[in-house]
């Protein structure tokens, strides 16, 4: 391995895995070295994470590392998703398991809180768009059904920041995953604690806030003793997986870009110095999430490849194994527009058979269902890069300017015909790459707070010459106009 590695451990939707970034002091390359399922744990009363077993798999990452690198391991960084959380007692212990926001305990808690607090005030503090998995709602929902569970804890963790505590031994939010609580003050980066109050939600268990990568100290001396390692530094990275992957985006210095971190959500947004928080914005259900470097994450939720690995889950079921590849091409061959859906709507969220979601929603919209895997698939990714078109557009009149390039990073940038789609519902070059953009930023992220780098703009150069990126230019777009105006009578 190189002299410098540094782990980057990404928890996703269907696996957790740790990386090494290793650096030479020229390019930046990442290697996995250990692959583990994450995929949620169904108890009797509530779908939830199996948090023990990817503290475990984390650990096996570790000694892994170590084993093959020594001493040239220099820190550890955590990411996964917003919103979900542990509760921990004075001792340090947790409550209960995480449970998982894909789990049916929040079904009308957002619209309750906002008849009672009203959306506007709620927007207004946090600037964050309106998800009935946000943190906030979830808060609501123990406190609902476990009456005095919230007064037992002493600190609410976001999932990076547990396995940070239990790393480290240091309890802290990082910014960056707080602020997809709906719980955080979009201008002054702290607790939003006279919102909460209003909610009638305990505040007592609130950690110190403290900016991506920030070093909290060494391994400690149990996990030194337990898997061999040095007494390497925790560090957090942009622990939303979203912020370390915008970071990741290897745009140009001065580059007027758009970028979709695409996975099994599809996140797109812009970069800000300062939120964006008015009606308008409010009104579109737009996010203002903390970024790298005092920046703001200004973006849209977007369903993403969620709806492809469920139709291949579902399929699964009866015994028809496809590959991810396999039903690409089947969708490439499949007949355009047959029909078309809004990704965002509630009944994608999590139903028992994605196809008879889907078959449901062309009913009530009078178009003909898909029948094959691959017009099912088909019908996914046209779907979704109409809903990016809609989005871009409706960044480009919230910004008053318009955006040139769209910056496709993470899985989903290796759907290449999803990349065509995109460029030719968009009308706009797409450029795609690293595959492995949160890795890549979650390491980023921690050579810099280790002085290996200067900074953002040092660290995406460093990811420029280290990633291969791949061009996709509009074609074919008279026929995803028309596609659009459809589109655009669902969802108005």
């Amino acid at each position: 391995m190189s002299s410098q590695v540094y782990l980057a451990v990404d928890l996703g939707a269907e696996s957790g895995r740790v990386v090494a970034g290793l650096y030479d002091g020229a390019r930046l390359e990442l290697k996995t070295l250990h692959r583990f399922p994450n995929t949620p744990l169904r108890l009797p009363d509530a779908l939830t994470w199996n948090v023990l077993r990817q503290y475990a798999e984390i650990l096996q990452g570790i000694a892994l590392a170590v084993r093959e690198a020594g001493d040239a391991v220099r820190s550890v960084g955590v990411d996964t998703w917003g919103v979900d959380f542990g509760l921990l007692d004075a001792r340090g212990t947790l409550l209960t398991n995480p449970v998982h926001y894909r789990d049916p305990r929040t079904n009308g808690i957002m619209e309750n809180v906002q008849a009672m607090v009203g959306a506007d005030t709620i927007y207004e503090y946090t600037g964050i768009q309106f998800m009935p998995i946000n943190t906030l709602y979830q808060l609501v929902a123990v406190q609902q059904q476990h009456p005095g569970l919230l007064e037992l804890a002493d600190k609410m963790l976001m999932m990076p920041d547990l396995f940070h505590y239990w790393l480290s031994g240091v309890m802290v939010s990082e910014r960056t995953i707080a602020s997809t609580s709906q719980m955080m003050d979009a201008r002054t980066g702290e607790w939003a604690l006279d919102l909460l109050r209003h909610i009638g939600l305990p505040t007592h268990f609130l950690p110190e806030i403290v900016p991506p990568g920030t070093p909290l100290g060494k391994l400690r001396r149990a996990i030194v003793e337990e898997t061999g390692a040095p007494a390497i530094e925790v560090i957090t990275p942009g622990s939303h997986d979203t912020a370390s992957a915008v970071a990741a985006v290897p745009a140009a210095p001065g580059s007027d870009f758009a970028y979709i971190s695409s996975g099994t959500w599809s996140l797109m947004g812009v970069e800000l110095s300062e939120p964006l928080i008015n009606a308008h914005s409010r009104t579109l259900n737009f996010t203002n999430e903390g970024g790298v470097h005092g920046t703001i994450r200004f973006l849209r939720n977007i369903m993403g490849l969620w709806l492809v690995q469920e139709c291949r889950r579902a399929y699964a079921r009866e015994g028809q194994e496809y590959t991810y590849e396999q039903l690409t091409q089947m969708a490439a061959e499949a007949e355009p527009f047959r029909a078309v859906i809004d990704p965002d709507d509630r009944r994608f969220l999590n139903p028992p058979d994605m196809r008879q979601a889907i078959r449901e929603y062309c009913e009530t919209s009078a178009q003909p269902a898909p029948e094959t895997p691959g017009q099912f698939v088909r019908c996914c990714l046209e779907s979704l890069a109409l809903r990016y078109r809609w989005v871009l557009e409706q960044l480009q009149n919230l910004l008053g300017r318009r955006i040139s390039v769209i910056h496709v990073v993470g899985g989903g940038s290796q759907n290449r015909l999803l990349c065509q789609f995109t460029a030719d519902a968009c009308h706009r070059t797409v450029l795609t790459g690293p595959v492995e953009a949160t890795a890549a930023g979650n390491v980023m992220l921690q050579m810099i707070a280790l002085g290996e780098l200067k900074g953002i703009t040092e660290g995406r150069a460093l990811i420029r010459r280290s990633t291969e990126m791949v061009e996709y230019t509009p074609r074919d777009t008279e026929a995803w106009d028309s596609a659009y105006e459809r589109f655009l009578r669902l969802v108005e």
